[in-house]
């Protein structure tokens, strides 16, 4: 089972500049599970499982995204983690 979880909402300009494609690869690269969406009010949100390491590196990656992306805030909840996740994708 994963040693810690985080859910985080991010602000900013997030959307239109592959946020969610950039996220997949990075948590796929640290082998965290999890997934991450766009939300309806331009904000992008993900949860991260895993090792506590690469979770705290996944967050931190939040915190400018992508090349294209602006971030301006991230919001971080530690969770306990469900271990019902099986790799990590894109929710819709």
């Amino acid at each position: 089972m994963a040693d810690t979880a985080a859910h985080v909402t991010i602000s900013g300009r997030v959307q239109g500049v592959n946020f969610r494609y950039y996220t997949v690869r990075k948590a796929r690269e640290l082998d965290v599970s999890g997934w991450v969406r766009n939300l309806g009010d331009g904000r992008v949100e993900a949860t991260f499982e895993g090792d506590e390491t690469a979770v705290r590196e996944a967050v931190d990656w939040c915190q400018h995204g992508p090349p294209a992306a602006r971030v301006d805030n991230v919001d971080i909840e530690w969770e306990t983690p469900t271990g019902s996740y099986t790799g990590f994708g894109v929710r819709w």
